[in-house]
């Protein structure tokens, strides 16, 4: 997908979903965190928070009392009419969305205490303007061996070919040039059983993973066969690889 592709593509989700994965019905092992718990555990109740590519808000909804002010963004319009909508279904006051690019955050320099993103990109030199001294990033990233699977499987698919790692050291790089002076990383390689070929489909078709999924008709035999080949007994099998990065200004 080019970048008008994956604009569309976010949009036409966000009206539809989201970024609300919570009724598909599967089962993974070597799961080794939860983003959002990792946010919470460093966030103090008198910080000011942003969350980059927020999608839907479903997540920053959860956490909301966790700090004083939350501020989630996403450049997709979809995504944020759902948000604001989560937003008004919800009995928080402390939470505020808003349409804009990472690439050019509007908010005064020094403004956040702590900034997190999830499944997204961003801009390292504005994230650090943004933060204050002393203040933490925190960001999940999808890895290259995600689905491999499911990849080879289709013959295509998000990051098909690319080195396994490669973003991760794309990020540290320009987090340690935007002047981060303390960067780590973490990574996992779960195991995902999905539990029905109905959530495999919905989750080829709310994510980027097999670009133009269901296009043509090659594409269900192409999930028929992925489904016969990784059936087990506990589900359909594939892998969620995932990496962290926790920088500090």
């Amino acid at each position: 997908m080019n970048q008008v592709e994956y604009e569309t593509f976010y949009n036409k989700v966000g009206k539809e979903n989201g970024w609300d994965f919570s009724s598909l019905q599967l089962t993974s092992e070597g799961v080794k965190w939860d983003f959002y718990d990792e946010v919470t555990k460093r966030v103090r109740e008198t910080d000011l928070l942003l969350d980059i590519g927020t999608g839907g808000g479903e997540n920053l909804l959860k956490i909301a009392s966790s700090s004083h002010l939350l501020v989630g963004i996403d450049l997709s319009s979809g995504m944020m009419d759902t948000a604001q909508s989560n937003l008004q279904n919800a009995n928080v006051t402390n939470v505020r969305f808003a349409q804009m690019s990472s690439d050019s955050l509007q908010f005064p320099d020094s403004f956040f205490d702590i900034v997190s993103c999830c499944h997204a990109p961003f801009n390292s030199k504005e994230v650090s303007r943004v933060l204050k001294k002393e203040g933490l990033f925190l960001t999940q990233q999808v890895s290259e061996a995600d689905k491999s699977n499911m990849k080879e499987a289709f013959g295509r698919g998000q990051s098909f070919g690319v080195e396994d790692g490669s973003l991760k050291q794309r990020y540290i790089n320009e987090l340690l040039e935007a002047g981060f002076s303390d960067v780590q990383s973490f990574e996992y390689d779960a195991i995902d059983y999905f539990h029905r070929p109905e959530d495999v489909i919905f989750l080829l078709t709310h994510t980027p993973i097999i670009p133009q999924f269901g296009e043509g008709n090659e594409d269900f035999h192409k999930l028929n066969r992925f489904i016969e080949d990784n059936q087990t007994d506990k589900g359909i099998r594939t892998n969620s690889k995932r990496f962290m990065i926790l920088a500090k200004k």
